[in-house]
């Protein structure tokens, strides 16, 4: 996964369920947020997300990043620095 910074905002490029995982256990961190926290504000079970940040893929993700790699798509998930820094 590559992590970068960019006019004060963190971007990840996410290629593989691992990134995915990464990027969101990095944002939840960033924020200050337990999975507790986070799983009741998306509407998901903790260990759903227990799970996605561990990197153990559903399907339907491995199949939808696979689908855009092959497109040759890149996707990236943007961190606004939050205001004030």
């Amino acid at each position: 996964m590559d992590m970068s910074t960019k006019r004060n905002n963190l971007v990840w490029r996410i290629r593989t369920e691992r990134d995915l995982g990464r990027a969101i256990s990095g944002i939840r961190h960033q924020r200050g947020m337990s999975q507790a926290e986070l799983a009741e504000a998306a509407g998901i079970e903790r260990t759903y997300l227990s799970r996605l940040e561990g990197s153990h893929s559903t399907i339907a993700i491995d199949r939808a990043l696979r689908a855009l790699r092959r497109m040759g798509a890149e996707v990236t998930v943007n961190l606004p620095a939050e205001d004030g820094e």
